[in-house]
């Protein structure tokens, strides 16, 4: 063995350890899709409920923030 496989350590080595692993760059984005996915059902609800409180509003003829009448 030589200093530089010493200091690094072999790589087949180190390959057959981690052997039908996921890698940690796919770890992370496969955690950032999912991620991603679990939070587009919450948006829609509450862009839902955002787009009923406005038509709402503006059956009551719009938002009345003053009693200037």
């Amino acid at each position: 063995m030589g200093i530089v496989d010493r200091l690094l350590g072999n790589d087949r080595d180190r390959a057959r350890r981690y052997e039908g692993r996921e890698s940690a760059s796919d770890e992370a984005a496969r955690k950032r899709r999912t991620g991603h996915r679990r939070s587009v059902p919450g948006a829609a609800a509450q862009g839902q409920a955002w787009e009923d409180r406005d038509r709402a509003s503006e059956r009551r003829g719009g938002d009345r923030v003053t009693n200037w009448d």
